[in-house]
Protein backbone atom coordinates (compact mmCIF):
# COMPACT_ATOMS: atom_id res chain seq x y z
CA UNK A 1 0.00 0.00 0.00
CA UNK A 2 1.28 3.22 -0.62
CA UNK A 3 1.07 5.83 2.45
CA UNK A 4 -0.20 9.04 0.24
CA UNK A 5 -3.23 10.55 0.18
CA UNK A 6 -5.65 10.84 -2.79
CA UNK A 7 -8.90 13.36 -3.15
CA UNK A 8 -11.83 11.39 -2.82
CA UNK A 9 -12.71 12.59 -6.55
CA UNK A 10 -9.98 9.89 -8.26
CA UNK A 11 -12.03 6.96 -6.61
CA UNK A 12 -15.57 8.21 -6.32
CA UNK A 13 -17.86 9.98 -8.63
CA UNK A 14 -19.99 12.62 -7.31
CA UNK A 15 -23.21 14.14 -8.03
CA UNK A 16 -25.48 16.52 -6.89
CA UNK A 17 -29.49 15.60 -6.79
CA UNK A 18 -32.27 17.39 -8.78
CA UNK A 19 -33.94 20.39 -7.48
CA UNK A 20 -37.75 18.97 -7.69
CA UNK A 21 -40.52 21.17 -7.58
CA UNK A 22 -42.88 20.85 -4.25
CA UNK A 23 -45.75 21.24 -5.80
CA UNK A 24 -45.18 18.05 -7.63
CA UNK A 25 -44.24 15.96 -4.91
CA UNK A 26 -47.19 13.64 -3.77
CA UNK A 27 -48.31 10.33 -1.47
CA UNK A 28 -48.03 8.27 -5.08
CA UNK A 29 -45.15 7.41 -7.53
CA UNK A 30 -40.96 7.51 -7.06
CA UNK A 31 -39.77 7.90 -3.37
CA UNK A 32 -37.55 10.83 -3.69
CA UNK A 33 -34.02 11.19 -1.26
CA UNK A 34 -33.90 13.78 0.90
CA UNK A 35 -31.73 15.09 3.37
CA UNK A 36 -34.59 13.51 6.18
CA UNK A 37 -34.50 10.35 4.84
CA UNK A 38 -30.99 9.84 5.80
CA UNK A 39 -31.05 7.75 8.85
CA UNK A 40 -27.04 6.31 9.28
CA UNK A 41 -26.26 3.91 8.14
CA UNK A 42 -29.03 3.45 5.48
CA UNK A 43 -31.62 5.42 3.83
CA UNK A 44 -35.23 5.27 4.78
CA UNK A 45 -38.05 5.82 2.19
CA UNK A 46 -40.70 4.72 4.54
CA UNK A 47 -42.62 8.03 5.25
CA UNK A 48 -41.30 9.91 2.17
CA UNK A 49 -42.14 12.56 -0.42
CA UNK A 50 -43.06 10.96 -3.88
CA UNK A 51 -42.68 12.29 -7.35
CA UNK A 52 -44.86 10.97 -10.10
CA UNK A 53 -43.24 8.74 -12.79
CA UNK A 54 -44.00 11.51 -15.75
CA UNK A 55 -41.80 13.98 -13.47
CA UNK A 56 -39.03 11.73 -13.81
CA UNK A 57 -38.72 11.67 -17.74
CA UNK A 58 -34.88 12.47 -18.77
CA UNK A 59 -33.87 12.26 -14.94
CA UNK A 60 -32.05 9.05 -15.17
CA UNK A 61 -29.37 10.71 -14.06
CA UNK A 62 -30.40 10.78 -11.03
CA UNK A 63 -31.81 7.79 -10.05
CA UNK A 64 -30.82 5.56 -7.04
CA UNK A 65 -30.47 1.88 -6.45
CA UNK A 66 -30.48 -0.64 -4.15
CA UNK A 67 -26.90 -0.12 -2.40
CA UNK A 68 -26.01 3.54 -3.68
CA UNK A 69 -24.56 5.78 -1.46
CA UNK A 70 -25.62 9.08 -0.67
CA UNK A 71 -24.72 12.38 1.59
CA UNK A 72 -26.15 15.05 3.06
CA UNK A 73 -24.49 18.34 1.49
CA UNK A 74 -26.25 21.05 3.91
CA UNK A 75 -27.53 22.16 7.48
CA UNK A 76 -27.24 20.77 10.91
CA UNK A 77 -26.62 16.89 9.82
CA UNK A 78 -23.95 17.90 6.67
CA UNK A 79 -21.59 14.72 6.34
CA UNK A 80 -24.41 12.00 7.37
CA UNK A 81 -24.17 9.06 4.63
CA UNK A 82 -26.70 6.54 4.03
CA UNK A 83 -27.32 3.41 2.01
CA UNK A 84 -30.31 2.72 -0.68
CA UNK A 85 -31.42 -0.80 1.07
CA UNK A 86 -34.46 -1.03 -1.37
CA UNK A 87 -34.82 -2.71 -5.02
CA UNK A 88 -37.57 0.26 -5.53
CA UNK A 89 -35.97 2.63 -7.81
CA UNK A 90 -36.00 6.00 -6.37
CA UNK A 91 -34.63 9.87 -6.88
CA UNK A 92 -32.11 11.92 -6.20
CA UNK A 93 -33.15 15.36 -4.35
CA UNK A 94 -31.19 18.78 -4.45
CA UNK A 95 -28.19 18.73 -1.76
CA UNK A 96 -28.06 15.16 -1.72
CA UNK A 97 -24.89 13.44 -2.77
CA UNK A 98 -24.99 10.64 -4.97
CA UNK A 99 -21.11 8.52 -4.36
CA UNK A 100 -20.34 6.01 -6.45
CA UNK A 101 -17.23 3.82 -7.46
CA UNK A 102 -14.62 5.18 -10.52
CA UNK A 103 -13.68 1.34 -11.17
CA UNK A 104 -17.37 -0.05 -10.88
CA UNK A 105 -20.00 -0.83 -8.76
CA UNK A 106 -17.53 -3.63 -6.85
CA UNK A 107 -15.85 -1.16 -5.71
CA UNK A 108 -18.66 0.45 -3.61
CA UNK A 109 -18.07 -1.30 -0.04
CA UNK A 110 -14.53 0.41 -0.70
CA UNK A 111 -16.19 3.88 -1.12
CA UNK A 112 -18.87 3.47 1.71
CA UNK A 113 -15.78 2.27 3.93
CA UNK A 114 -14.27 5.45 3.50
CA UNK A 115 -16.54 7.84 4.04
CA UNK A 116 -18.05 6.32 6.90
CA UNK A 117 -14.76 6.25 9.04
CA UNK A 118 -14.57 7.99 11.88
CA UNK A 119 -13.51 11.79 11.38
CA UNK A 120 -14.97 12.01 7.32
CA UNK A 121 -18.25 14.09 8.84
CA UNK A 122 -15.49 16.45 10.03
CA UNK A 123 -13.26 16.67 6.86
CA UNK A 124 -16.63 17.43 4.91
CA UNK A 125 -17.33 20.35 7.50
CA UNK A 126 -14.23 21.83 7.14
CA UNK A 127 -14.16 21.73 3.32
CA UNK A 128 -17.78 23.87 3.49
CA UNK A 129 -18.46 27.03 3.85
CA UNK A 130 -21.71 29.04 4.63
CA UNK A 131 -22.04 30.66 8.04
CA UNK A 132 -25.31 30.63 9.32
CA UNK A 133 -25.49 27.27 7.86
CA UNK A 134 -22.63 24.59 6.22
CA UNK A 135 -23.31 23.92 2.73
CA UNK A 136 -20.49 21.79 0.73
CA UNK A 137 -20.12 21.17 -3.19
CA UNK A 138 -19.32 18.07 -4.97
CA UNK A 139 -15.92 19.70 -5.71
CA UNK A 140 -15.75 20.35 -1.89
CA UNK A 141 -16.54 16.58 -1.08
CA UNK A 142 -14.54 15.56 -3.97
CA UNK A 143 -11.20 17.74 -2.32
CA UNK A 144 -11.51 15.42 0.65
CA UNK A 145 -8.33 13.23 1.29
CA UNK A 146 -8.41 9.97 1.50
CA UNK A 147 -5.78 6.80 1.42
CA UNK A 148 -4.35 5.40 -1.84
CA UNK A 149 -4.75 1.70 -2.25
CA UNK A 150 -4.60 -1.01 -5.31
CA UNK A 151 -7.76 -2.13 -6.86
CA UNK A 152 -7.31 -5.72 -5.18
CA UNK A 153 -6.82 -4.14 -1.80
CA UNK A 154 -9.88 -1.91 -2.58
CA UNK A 155 -11.93 -4.82 -2.66
CA UNK A 156 -10.52 -6.80 0.11
CA UNK A 157 -11.70 -3.89 2.41
CA UNK A 158 -14.58 -3.44 1.06
CA UNK A 159 -15.62 -7.29 1.19
CA UNK A 160 -14.83 -7.00 5.02
CA UNK A 161 -17.11 -4.00 5.96
CA UNK A 162 -19.25 -4.74 3.47
CA UNK A 163 -20.05 -8.20 4.94
CA UNK A 164 -20.36 -6.80 8.05
CA UNK A 165 -22.64 -4.27 7.48
CA UNK A 166 -25.03 -6.53 5.44
CA UNK A 167 -25.21 -8.85 8.45
CA UNK A 168 -26.03 -5.57 10.54
CA UNK A 169 -28.75 -4.87 7.52
CA UNK A 170 -30.03 -8.55 7.35
CA UNK A 171 -30.42 -8.31 11.20
CA UNK A 172 -32.72 -5.15 11.35
CA UNK A 173 -34.82 -6.38 8.08
CA UNK A 174 -35.37 -9.17 10.71
CA UNK A 175 -36.41 -7.62 12.85
CA UNK A 176 -38.41 -5.19 11.17
CA UNK A 177 -40.48 -8.20 10.35
CA UNK A 178 -40.32 -9.76 13.56
CA UNK A 179 -42.16 -6.86 14.97
CA UNK A 180 -44.45 -6.31 12.01
CA UNK A 181 -45.35 -9.92 13.08
CA UNK A 182 -45.68 -9.42 16.68
CA UNK A 183 -48.14 -6.63 16.00
CA UNK A 184 -49.94 -8.14 13.48
CA UNK A 185 -50.84 -10.80 15.91
CA UNK A 186 -51.55 -8.37 18.90
CA UNK A 187 -54.09 -6.31 16.38
CA UNK A 188 -55.39 -10.13 15.53
CA UNK A 189 -56.17 -11.01 19.00
CA UNK A 190 -56.67 -8.24 20.88
CA UNK A 191 -58.12 -5.52 18.61
CA UNK A 192 -60.01 -6.76 15.58
CA UNK A 193 -61.74 -9.01 17.93
CA UNK A 194 -63.85 -5.94 19.72
CA UNK A 195 -64.43 -4.42 16.41
CA UNK A 196 -68.24 -5.11 17.58
CA UNK A 197 -68.70 -5.64 21.34
CA UNK A 198 -66.48 -6.72 23.74
CA UNK A 199 -66.74 -10.70 24.14
CA UNK A 200 -67.30 -12.49 27.34
CA UNK A 201 -64.96 -12.06 30.03
CA UNK A 202 -63.30 -8.96 28.48
CA UNK A 203 -63.66 -5.42 30.63
CA UNK A 204 -62.69 -1.83 29.80
CA UNK A 205 -60.38 -0.61 32.76
CA UNK A 206 -57.93 2.74 33.33
CA UNK A 207 -54.45 1.77 32.11
CA UNK A 208 -53.64 2.77 36.06
CA UNK A 209 -55.80 -0.53 37.03
CA UNK A 210 -53.64 -3.17 35.04
CA UNK A 211 -50.53 -1.44 36.03
CA UNK A 212 -48.07 -2.08 39.01
CA UNK A 213 -46.95 1.24 38.60
CA UNK A 214 -46.12 4.27 36.93
CA UNK A 215 -43.98 7.01 37.14
CA UNK A 216 -41.41 9.25 35.87
CA UNK A 217 -37.69 10.03 37.07
CA UNK A 218 -35.26 12.81 37.24
CA UNK A 219 -32.04 14.27 36.05
CA UNK A 220 -29.07 14.61 38.65
CA UNK A 221 -27.11 18.27 38.55
CA UNK A 222 -24.98 18.72 35.08
CA UNK A 223 -23.20 20.80 36.82
CA UNK A 224 -21.67 18.54 39.62
CA UNK A 225 -19.17 15.85 37.89
CA UNK A 226 -19.17 13.37 40.21
CA UNK A 227 -22.73 12.34 39.22
CA UNK A 228 -22.19 11.56 35.81
CA UNK A 229 -20.25 8.72 33.83
CA UNK A 230 -20.73 6.11 36.66
CA UNK A 231 -21.45 2.41 36.09
CA UNK A 232 -25.48 3.24 36.31
CA UNK A 233 -27.67 3.88 33.04
CA UNK A 234 -29.51 6.58 33.32
CA UNK A 235 -31.87 7.03 30.18
CA UNK A 236 -33.47 10.15 28.65
CA UNK A 237 -36.57 10.46 26.22
CA UNK A 238 -34.79 10.80 22.75
CA UNK A 239 -33.98 7.12 23.27
CA UNK A 240 -37.05 6.08 23.18
CA UNK A 241 -36.57 5.97 19.32
CA UNK A 242 -35.87 2.71 19.80
CA UNK A 243 -38.29 -0.07 19.90
CA UNK A 244 -36.15 -2.40 22.13
CA UNK A 245 -33.78 -0.70 24.24
CA UNK A 246 -30.41 -2.43 24.83
CA UNK A 247 -27.76 0.28 26.70
CA UNK A 248 -28.26 4.16 27.63
CA UNK A 249 -26.13 7.23 26.41
CA UNK A 250 -25.40 8.31 29.37
CA UNK A 251 -24.65 6.71 32.92
CA UNK A 252 -24.43 8.45 36.40
CA UNK A 253 -23.22 7.35 39.17
CA UNK A 254 -24.93 6.16 43.14
CA UNK A 255 -24.14 9.65 44.31
CA UNK A 256 -26.12 11.42 41.54
CA UNK A 257 -28.83 8.96 42.13
CA UNK A 258 -28.94 10.05 45.79
CA UNK A 259 -28.95 13.44 45.05
CA UNK A 260 -31.94 13.24 42.42
CA UNK A 261 -35.37 12.31 41.28
CA UNK A 262 -34.33 9.98 39.22
CA UNK A 263 -36.13 6.84 39.74
CA UNK A 264 -34.87 3.07 38.68
CA UNK A 265 -36.95 1.13 36.20
CA UNK A 266 -36.75 -2.85 35.87
CA UNK A 267 -35.85 -5.03 33.03
CA UNK A 268 -39.91 -5.55 30.99
CA UNK A 269 -40.75 -2.20 32.08
CA UNK A 270 -42.44 -0.36 29.06
CA UNK A 271 -41.23 3.72 28.67
CA UNK A 272 -42.62 6.43 27.08
CA UNK A 273 -41.33 9.78 25.82
CA UNK A 274 -43.21 12.20 27.69
CA UNK A 275 -41.76 15.35 26.59
CA UNK A 276 -39.17 16.03 23.31
CA UNK A 277 -38.79 17.92 20.15
CA UNK A 278 -40.23 16.68 16.65
CA UNK A 279 -41.53 13.30 16.49
CA UNK A 280 -39.78 12.03 20.20
CA UNK A 281 -43.23 12.82 22.33
CA UNK A 282 -45.25 9.51 22.49
CA UNK A 283 -42.59 7.37 21.48
CA UNK A 284 -42.80 3.98 23.51
CA UNK A 285 -39.87 1.49 23.95
CA UNK A 286 -39.77 -1.84 25.78
CA UNK A 287 -36.79 -1.80 28.49
CA UNK A 288 -34.64 -5.35 28.36
CA UNK A 289 -32.51 -3.71 31.78
CA UNK A 290 -32.91 -1.98 34.57
CA UNK A 291 -32.01 1.36 34.20
CA UNK A 292 -32.48 5.09 35.97
CA UNK A 293 -34.55 7.31 33.82
CA UNK A 294 -35.04 11.30 33.68
CA UNK A 295 -37.82 13.52 33.96
CA UNK A 296 -39.09 13.47 30.45
CA UNK A 297 -39.50 9.38 30.19
CA UNK A 298 -42.40 7.50 31.89
CA UNK A 299 -42.19 3.65 33.54
CA UNK A 300 -45.20 1.63 33.30
CA UNK A 301 -44.73 -1.72 35.07
CA UNK A 302 -47.46 -4.20 34.06
CA UNK A 303 -49.70 -5.36 37.08
CA UNK A 304 -48.79 -9.05 36.23
CA UNK A 305 -52.38 -10.19 37.99
CA UNK A 306 -54.50 -8.74 35.50
CA UNK A 307 -51.98 -8.16 32.34
CA UNK A 308 -48.32 -8.68 31.42
CA UNK A 309 -45.19 -6.93 29.98
CA UNK A 310 -45.50 -8.04 26.49
CA UNK A 311 -49.34 -7.13 26.18
CA UNK A 312 -48.42 -3.67 28.24
CA UNK A 313 -45.98 -3.07 25.67
CA UNK A 314 -47.93 -4.23 22.45
CA UNK A 315 -51.06 -2.22 23.35
CA UNK A 316 -49.41 1.16 24.57
CA UNK A 317 -46.65 1.01 21.44
CA UNK A 318 -49.23 0.85 18.59
CA UNK A 319 -51.03 4.30 20.09
CA UNK A 320 -48.63 6.73 19.32
CA UNK A 321 -51.14 9.24 17.56
CA UNK A 322 -53.58 8.92 20.46
CA UNK A 323 -50.97 9.74 23.19
CA UNK A 324 -49.96 12.75 20.77
CA UNK A 325 -53.21 13.98 20.66
CA UNK A 326 -54.71 13.70 24.42
CA UNK A 327 -51.00 15.61 25.28
CA UNK A 328 -51.63 18.53 22.74
CA UNK A 329 -54.72 19.03 24.55
CA UNK A 330 -54.62 18.34 27.73
CA UNK A 331 -51.24 20.37 28.43
CA UNK A 332 -50.20 23.63 27.35
CA UNK A 333 -46.87 22.34 26.93
CA UNK A 334 -47.98 19.24 25.14
CA UNK A 335 -46.48 16.28 27.41
CA UNK A 336 -47.78 13.57 28.87
CA UNK A 337 -48.26 13.21 32.22
CA UNK A 338 -48.51 10.39 34.33
CA UNK A 339 -51.86 11.07 35.30
CA UNK A 340 -52.87 11.22 31.72
CA UNK A 341 -51.68 7.59 30.74
CA UNK A 342 -53.42 6.16 34.02
CA UNK A 343 -56.79 7.17 32.81
CA UNK A 344 -56.51 6.38 29.39
CA UNK A 345 -58.72 2.83 28.69
CA UNK A 346 -57.45 -0.14 28.01
CA UNK A 347 -59.46 -3.44 27.01
CA UNK A 348 -58.50 -5.97 28.94
CA UNK A 349 -59.39 -10.01 27.81
CA UNK A 350 -58.85 -12.64 30.05
CA UNK A 351 -55.76 -13.31 31.41
CA UNK A 352 -55.29 -16.52 30.02
CA UNK A 353 -55.33 -15.42 26.55
CA UNK A 354 -52.56 -12.81 27.59
CA UNK A 355 -50.75 -15.72 28.58
CA UNK A 356 -50.89 -17.29 25.39
CA UNK A 357 -49.81 -14.07 23.29
CA UNK A 358 -47.08 -14.19 25.66
CA UNK A 359 -46.21 -17.22 24.96
CA UNK A 360 -46.26 -16.90 21.04
CA UNK A 361 -44.36 -13.66 20.55
CA UNK A 362 -41.73 -14.24 23.70
CA UNK A 363 -39.43 -16.27 20.94
CA UNK A 364 -40.15 -13.43 18.81
CA UNK A 365 -39.13 -10.79 20.89
CA UNK A 366 -35.95 -12.39 22.30
CA UNK A 367 -34.93 -13.40 18.57
CA UNK A 368 -35.24 -9.11 18.06
CA UNK A 369 -33.48 -8.41 21.17
CA UNK A 370 -31.03 -11.19 20.06
CA UNK A 371 -30.54 -9.48 16.67
CA UNK A 372 -29.98 -6.38 18.21
CA UNK A 373 -27.20 -7.21 20.32
CA UNK A 374 -25.65 -9.12 17.96
CA UNK A 375 -25.66 -5.98 15.50
CA UNK A 376 -24.48 -4.18 18.42
CA UNK A 377 -21.25 -6.10 18.72
CA UNK A 378 -20.49 -6.19 14.57
CA UNK A 379 -21.02 -2.82 14.87
CA UNK A 380 -18.04 -2.30 17.41
CA UNK A 381 -16.34 -4.35 15.26
CA UNK A 382 -16.64 -2.26 12.65
CA UNK A 383 -15.51 0.74 14.17
CA UNK A 384 -12.29 -1.31 15.41
CA UNK A 385 -11.49 -2.19 12.22
CA UNK A 386 -12.44 0.18 9.77
CA UNK A 387 -9.56 2.92 11.14
CA UNK A 388 -6.99 0.00 11.10
CA UNK A 389 -7.72 -1.42 7.53
CA UNK A 390 -7.85 1.90 6.17
CA UNK A 391 -4.57 3.08 7.58
CA UNK A 392 -3.01 0.02 6.63
CA UNK A 393 -1.67 -1.31 10.00
CA UNK A 394 -4.04 -4.52 9.63
CA UNK A 395 -4.11 -5.76 6.07
CA UNK A 396 -6.63 -8.25 5.01
CA UNK A 397 -4.11 -11.34 4.04
CA UNK A 398 -7.45 -14.12 3.70
CA UNK A 399 -9.59 -14.43 0.92
CA UNK A 400 -12.98 -12.95 1.72
CA UNK A 401 -15.57 -14.72 -0.60
CA UNK A 402 -17.48 -12.08 -2.75
CA UNK A 403 -20.67 -10.36 -1.94
CA UNK A 404 -23.26 -11.87 -3.95
CA UNK A 405 -24.91 -8.44 -4.19
CA UNK A 406 -21.92 -6.87 -5.78
CA UNK A 407 -22.19 -6.07 -9.79
CA UNK A 408 -18.80 -5.62 -11.80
Amino acid sequence: MSNELIPLSQVANIIGGYAFKSGDFGATGFPVVKIANIEPPRVNLTDGERIPAGKVVGLDRFRLNDRDIVMAMTGATIGKVGRVRSSEPSYLNQRVAKLSAKAGHKFDDFVFALVTQAGFDAEVINHSNGSAQANISTDGIGRILVPDFPPEEQLQIGRVIGALDDKIELNRRMNETLEALAQSLFKSWFVDATQSALPKGWREVKLSECCENIFSGGTPSTQIPAYWNGELPWLSSGETRNKFILETEKTITQEGVANSSTRLAKAGSTVIASAGQGHTRGQTSFLTFDSYVNQSVVVLVANKAMSSDMFLFFDLERRYQEFRAISDSHSIRGSLTTKLLGGLTVILPPRDLISKFDEAVLPMTNRIISNLKESHTLDALRDALLPKLLSGELRVSFSVPSNPNQTS
